[in-house]
C-alpha cells in the first residue's frame, strides 16, 4: 500500500535508532531550499519523512552539509523495490550491523553505497 508521507507514523524504538531529527523547516535551513522543495525531494525519494509528535521529520543524517546523503536515493528504491515501508528502511539503515561496522547509514557518509546498496539488494531474496 502506497502512503503518502505525512500518513506515515514513527514508533519509539524506531524514533530512538535514529537519534536527531529535523522538522521540515530545518531541513530546508540546512539545505538551503525552501518548504515546497524539500517537500519535492521526499516525493522524490530522495530523502524519506516521517511524521513525528513535532510534525513530518527526517532524520538529520540524511543530509550531508547542504545536500541530501549521496546514494540514499537509491538506497531508498531498491529497499522500497525489496518491499520495506518507510519505517522498516528506516530501522533498517539504523541498525547497527557488526559486519559492516556499524550502520548502513553511517557507510553511506562513508561513500560505502555500492557495498549497502548489495546488501539491501540481499535482502529481497
Amino acid at each position: 500500500m502506497t502512503h503518502t508521507v505525512a500518513e506515515i507514523e514513527i514508533d519509539r524504538k524506531t524514533d530512538a535508532l535514529v537519534g536527531e531529527w529535523l522538522t521540515l523547516r530545518e531541513a530546508a535551513d540546512r539545505l538551503g531550499l525552501d518548504l515546497k522543495r524539500v517537500k519535492q525531494l521526499l516525493r522524490d525519494h530522495k530523502l524519506l519523512g516521517v511524521q513525528r509528535a513535532d510534525g513530518l521529520c527526517v532524520p538529520a543524517a540524511f543530509i550531508s552539509g547542504d545536500q541530501p546523503l549521496k546514494g540514499l536515493q537509491g538506497t531508498l528504491n531498491v529497499l522500497a523495490d525489496s518491499g520495506f515501508d518507510n519505517v522498516e528502511a528506516l530501522r533498517w539503515l539504523f541498525t547497527e550491523d557488526a559486519s559492516l561496522p556499524g550502520t548502513p547509514v553511517q557507510a553511506l557518509t562513508q561513500h560505502r553505497v555500492k557495498e549497502i546498496n548489495r546488501r539491501a539488494q540481499a535482502l529481497a531474496l
